[in-house]
């Protein structure tokens, strides 16, 4: 039996983002422990909506794409797990920066 990934399709203003998984190493050589560790600000976009809608009825082009690198808020978003991934749903308002 085949196993098929689920597609998701944010709408509107919402990203699709998967956490880039924190060092587990200090910069001093010290191994923390996953209780140590404070939840990734970092993460790639794996999907994007089709943008906000104006009052005019146009959508406002997102200033990311699929594939970006970037920061976002600490309470960003909404926490989903879907074909054994986490990931997070957020509005584009939540990311801070792109990482080139």
């Amino acid at each position: 039996m085949a196993v098929t990934k689920t597609k998701i399709r944010p709408l509107g203003d919402k990203i699709l983002v998967k956490r880039i998984e924190a060092e587990a190493m200090t910069a001093g050589g010290i191994v923390l422990p996953d209780s140590a560790k404070e939840k990734p600000k970092r993460g790639r976009i794996q999907a994007i909506g089709e943008g906000r809608l104006l009052n005019t009825g146009e959508r406002c082009k997102l200033q990311v794409k699929k594939g970006d690198e970037v920061l976002f808020t600490s309470y960003a978003g909404t926490e989903v797990k879907i074909d054994g991934d986490e990931l997070l749903i957020m509005g584009e308002d939540d990311i801070l920066a792109i990482i080139d």
